[in-house]
């Protein structure tokens, strides 16, 4: 980056027009510090392991996922919310966002033509009424080419959620058919390398 171009973004930044990767926008919190694992963990609210830490590695304010052992957890639990995750794959891989501390409840990541957003367990389940399986697929497929950053703004608020990628609705106001009322939030482990950055929470009153 040239010398004008570096002292243009300096400003920017000192102006509040462009925010630094890993800071909160206003009113919400960061979920990763950009730095290390804190506040994410094991199912049951404990700290990141070694073994995790290993895995779900944190490099230059990214959190790079190796493909191997287990999901991420947050060590809080969250019941209504609006998450702010951006997220990007190099080759094509499949993974998610678990909501109130289940994979039934969750915002898939993968390069299927149906497109990332999809609520997977509900769409798939032949238990569930059509208008929920319905709601459950992306109206369409929002994804960036492979190895360009997608962002996701998730809202769980009651029995609904609702998802954006990269700015365009592509789950609207799915009913969460006896979803947890309140549970931690997880990185999914799914054996492929993934990136994550820009982690924020927003939690909602009832």
């Amino acid at each position: 980056m040239g010398r004008v171009a570096t002292v243009l973004v300096a400003a920017l930044l000192a102006a509040g027009a462009v925010a630094a990767d890993n800071t909160p926008p206003e009113g919400f919190t960061a979920l990763f510090n950009g730095k290390d694992l804190t506040g994410w963990g094991t199912r049951d609210g404990k700290p990141a392991t070694e073994q995790q830490a290993a895995q779900w590695r944190v490099e230059d304010g990214i959190i790079k996922y190796t493909g191997k052992d287990g999901d991420l957890w947050t060590t809080k639990a969250y019941k209504d919310f609006v998450l702010m995750v951006e997220w990007k794959m190099d080759k094509p891989a499949d993974s998610g966002i678990y909501v109130r501390g289940t994979p039934k409840c969750q915002a898939n990541i993968w390069p299927n033509e149906l497109g990332s957003g999809e609520v997977y367990g509900y769409r798939t389940d032949k238990n569930m009424p059509e208008e929920v399986r319905k709601a459950a697929t992306p109206s369409k497929k929002a994804d960036k080419p492979l190895g360009e950053w997608n962002a996701f703004v998730i809202t769980v608020k009651g029995e609904r959620m609702t998802v954006e990628l990269n700015k365009e609705k592509v789950i609207d106001n799915l009913e969460m058919v006896k979803c947890p009322a309140e549970g931690p939030i997880a990185l999914q482990n799914h054996g492929q390398p993934l990136d994550f950055r820009n982690i924020y929470i927003k939690e909602l009153k009832d």
